[in-house]
């Protein structure tokens, strides 16, 4: 059984290698995201919109929400997409108040190419075992749900 975990005292060497190993990895996806987004005429904010809404359409405050941006950014983010067909906004069946912002087919598209096209989510994760994997998508979603 686990025991509790110290969070008041300073972190060991180990703790502090792996939040330098995460930081390592969240700046090489970040710098390799914004390359494929690049490749497709895309800033780093636009291809991680157009990828939330490949999975749902979702409102614009939701949007600013999950982006971590203010409302008025999304909405200047939302008439680029749109502008070149990627995105188009329709109204919220459960409330026709509410505009819904969702990714066309070709939007779509371009969200599977840019997921697709990142190496490095692919790269180093096929020289790992499943259970491995598995491990490490375990512990990376305990992390995520503790904040």
């Amino acid at each position: 059984m686990a025991t509790p975990r110290d969070t008041s005292s300073r972190p060991d060497a180990l703790t502090l290698e792996v939040v330098e190993l995460i930081g390592s990895v969240v700046a090489r996806y970040h710098e390799e995201y914004e390359e494929a987004a690049a490749g497709h005429a895309l800033t780093g904010a636009q291809a991680r919109l157009l990828s939330l809404l490949s999975l749902e359409p979702l409102p614009m405050r939701k949007l600013a929400q999950r982006l971590k941006c203010e409302p008025s950014n999304v909405t200047g983010i939302v008439d680029r997409l749109e502008a070149r067909g990627l995105v188009e906004r329709r109204p919220d069946p459960a409330d026709r108040r509410v505009k819904l912002a969702a990714a066309t087919a070709e939007g779509r598209r371009v969200a599977r190419s840019l997921r697709e096209s990142l190496r490095f989510a692919r790269e180093p994760l096929a020289g790992l075992s499943e259970g491995e994997r598995v491990a490490l998508r375990d512990a990376l979603r305990t992390m995520v749900s503790d904040s």
